[in-house]
């Protein structure tokens, strides 16, 4: 206890105020063409940004949807970085034969996902969706093991992985080890510029991808109505853009 002269105050009791309140989980809504909705559940907040559902998540996900006969319906799809799961939850309600939908394995994420396959009344029965902690560039015994061979995946989704340029190359080695070797195989890499002033490290990650034997494609620029985050600094314009480029495996 602390003295008198300290005015009585116990010096290793923390103020009522030094932690700050856990942010309660919020939800956002998703339409699909055929004018269905759906909700998801984001995370109250977490250091991985999974409490954003953003833009390039929207973007793909309408994407794949637009194109389903061809990309989607009969493929196995692996969804990486995945936050909410909305790409994930898209193509599980487009005709994928088995999805599983990933993020670093936090409890509380993979908790978040599983809850929004669960909470998906859109979802056919039985549902073909599974979510999965995976470390990017670590083994794929786990994701694997959902879609019944250790061949890969058909399809893969990065949506909004691109800002974190530390991981570029295990995410290239992700991709090496979990797209199925097959012309018809594709990566879906989706992604805003949140910081344009480093434009050319996000971009950067196709350098390694091309020296990793992918062909990249650009495939889409869809400026969206406004940007995520106004206070952010840097060019408008760029913020506002969501990019989308596809990997293959070269001939």
């Amino acid at each position: 206890m602390a003295s008198d002269d300290e005015g009585g105050l116990d010096l290793f009791q923390e103020p009522a105020d030094y932690f700050e309140p856990e942010k309660e989980a919020t939800f956002a809504t998703h339409q699909l063409l055929s004018g269905k909705k759906f909700t998801v559940r984001l995370v109250g907040h977490n250091p991985l940004w999974g409490h954003f559902l953003w833009n390039a998540g929207r973007t793909i996900s309408a994407y794949l949807e637009e194109h389903a006969d061809d990309l989607v319906k009969g493929k196995t799809v692996l969804e990486l970085g995945a936050g909410a799961g909305l790409p994930s939850l898209v193509c599980a309600l487009n005709g994928a034969s088995q999805v599983v939908v990933t993020d670093y394995p936090d409890a509380e994420l993979i908790e978040n996902l599983r809850y929004n396959i669960d909470h998906c009344d859109l979802l056919p029965m039985p549902r073909k969706i599974a979510a999965e902690g995976y470390l990017w560039g670590a083994s794929t015994e786990t994701v694997t093991s959902h879609q019944g061979d250790d061949g890969g995946f058909d399809v893969l989704v990065l949506a909004d992985l691109l800002f974190n340029h530390s991981e570029h190359a295990k995410l290239i080695r992700t991709v090496e080890l979990t797209l199925k070797r097959a012309p018809s195989s594709k990566a879906y890499v989706f992604f805003t510029p949140y910081r344009p002033w480093l434009l050319e490290k996000d971009l950067a990650f196709f350098d390694l991808a091309r020296e990793a034997g992918f062909v990249v494609t650009k495939t889409l620029e869809k400026v969206m109505d406004k940007v995520m985050f106004e206070e952010d600094p840097g060019d408008e314009l760029l913020r506002r853009t969501v990019y989308g480029y596809e990997l293959t495996w070269a001939s």
